[in-house]
């Protein structure tokens, strides 16, 4: 679905280009052996390197080398065996060496791809530009005391990739499908847990308007440091309406960096828009350029899990699920792996649903995720085995699952104690037809005179006389029988 905005000098469609950084999941820096916990008291995961003290040689740490190569696999892009770390030079209170040890004109990771699948049923090929690796700043603390700033350096040095997209994403909704997407597959791949609420993943979102046929990009914005894929959507639709504004009063958007304030809903002004010059980029002559053989590359590749994309082919082809619920089973790894072990030897289009209407409503509601569910997936497979033989009903079932999710028994003991087994006995039930019909004669006459409909209001009695405990097929055929017989 295109996304304009209507102005009076006619409609303006959005460019976005988003730089996303994922630190590395890594129980070490890039550059020094000190822990990357979060949480950790200020400055007690400090390193002399990290520190910058004099003398102090900074050594690549292989395995975050790995993790980038993994991502970039992931992201179907291609693999630079040769990439040079160069120092950024700018200055910041809470960058201690006065420098950032960064990749610029060669980086790690070239040109990929990543898929989306809209809402609507269409797919969009979004272009990833580069991937890079870099070491983290420190955190300047505010808000410690009335008169001072304090530096905490535990993030110093942790390894980050920033991974940029090109500018091919049209719309706020895009950018969230796409930081999604990106989310999942390196959680699948185990390079970055994805927390953005921890700041393990942020993004810095370049926006810019022009005219739908304009050929050429007009001047970008750059939105610093958004923390969430919801704050991300706010802040393309707030900046995008402030550039067609500004546009169309005459005037020239400024190529600058932004800070987007979402209890304000506006974007302000922080600084004039840096180029690559101004860094002063160079080599770093601390470390040796990084030159990977391709039996490295092949090996990593060979031990890459089942991306979301190869899953959701394989659970339309295997399962005979939809389009859209493989996406949404697929999004996430542990919901997948759930979800293939409840559909295992079952119908798995029940399965899907079950999972995805009854026990995400269930979690939604309680604040949980897939990994603190009070039900297992053998116990919902269980449950659905009860409505497959049928020992329960349906509509019995979602009071057990409530209970289940309530006490984390299993269903099996749920039925016994309660004593919910489905009625299917049919003497038992054809009493319970024949009573309800004999204490609603008007109802019966209306049925017999052509009135199908109401044959569903018999049903609902007879239901709820067996206190929800009759088979409803047998109920319906025992009533067509005696009724319209």
């Amino acid at each position: 679905m295109t996304y304009l905005i209507q102005g009076d000098t006619g409609d303006w469609e959005v460019v976005i280009g988003l730089e996303v950084h994922a630190q590395v999941s890594s129980e070490a820096k890039l550059f020094s052996g000190s822990p990357t916990a979060f949480g950790a008291e200020p400055n007690t995961q400090v390193s002399l390197v990290d520190a910058a003290m004099p003398g102090m040689l900074p050594v690549i740490n292989k395995f975050c080398v790995e993790q980038a190569v993994k991502t970039g696999l992931g992201l179907q892009a291609a693999i630079n065996l040769h990439s040079v770390f160069e120092r950024k030079n700018y200055f910041y209170a809470d960058l201690p060496q006065g420098y950032q040890i960064s990749q610029y004109q060669h980086p790690i990771v070239g040109e990929g791809t990543v898929i989306l699948d809209m809402p609507d049923g269409t797919s969009r090929e979004i272009g990833i530009e580069r991937l890079h690796m870099e070491q983290d700043a420190g955190k300047s603390m505010h808000d410690q005391d009335p008169k001072r700033s304090f530096i905490d350096l535990n993030r110093a040095g942790v390894c980050l990739m920033e991974i940029v997209s090109k500018p091919d994403l049209r719309s706020p909704e895009e950018a969230g499908v796409f930081v999604r997407k990106l989310r999942s597959i390196l959680r699948y791949l185990g390079t970055c847990d994805g927390n953005m609420e921890q700041g393990s993943m942020r993004a810095d979102v370049n926006v810019s308007v022009r005219h739908p046929g304009e050929t050429e990009y007009r001047t970008r914005a750059e939105i610093k440091n958004v923390n969430s894929v919801r704050f991300i959507m706010q802040a393309i639709e707030v900046e995008a309406a402030r550039q067609v504004e500004t546009w169309e009063a005459g005037d020239e958007v400024v190529q600058e960096t932004r800070l987007f304030d979402p209890d304000r809903a506006e974007t302000r002004s922080m600084r004039a828009k840096e180029f690559a010059h101004d860094y002063r980029y160079f080599p770093d002559p601390d470390l040796l350029p990084v030159d990977l053989d391709q039996a490295f590359v092949d090996g990593i590749a060979a031990a890459l899990p089942e991306l979301p994309d190869a899953k959701k082919e394989r659970f339309i082809a295997d399962f005979g699920l939809s389009a859209y619920d493989a996406g949404v089973l697929v999004a996430d790894r542990e919901t997948a792996a759930f979800f293939e072990n409840v559909a295992e030897g079952r119908d798995a289009k029940q399965a899907a649903n079950w999972l995805t209407t009854n026990l995400f409503g269930a979690l939604n509601a309680a604040g949980k995720d897939i990994a603190e569910s009070p039900v297992s997936a053998a116990q919902l497979g269980e449950l659905l085995d009860l409505m497959a033989d049928a020992t329960i009903s349906g509509r019995i079932a979602k009071d057990v699952f409530e209970e289940m999710f309530e006490t984390s028994k299993d269903p099996g003991a749920i039925v016994e104690e309660k004593g919910l087994k489905q009625i299917t006995d049919t003497g038992a039930i054809e009493a319970a037809v024949d009573q309800v019909i004999n204490d609603n004669p008007g109802q019966a006459d209306e049925v017999r005179g052509g009135n199908d409909k109401a044959i569903g209001w018999f049903v609902g009695q007879v239901m709820k006389a067996t206190q929800g405990k009759a088979n409803p097929q047998m109920v319906n055929q025992l009533l067509r029988d005696k009724l319209k017989g």
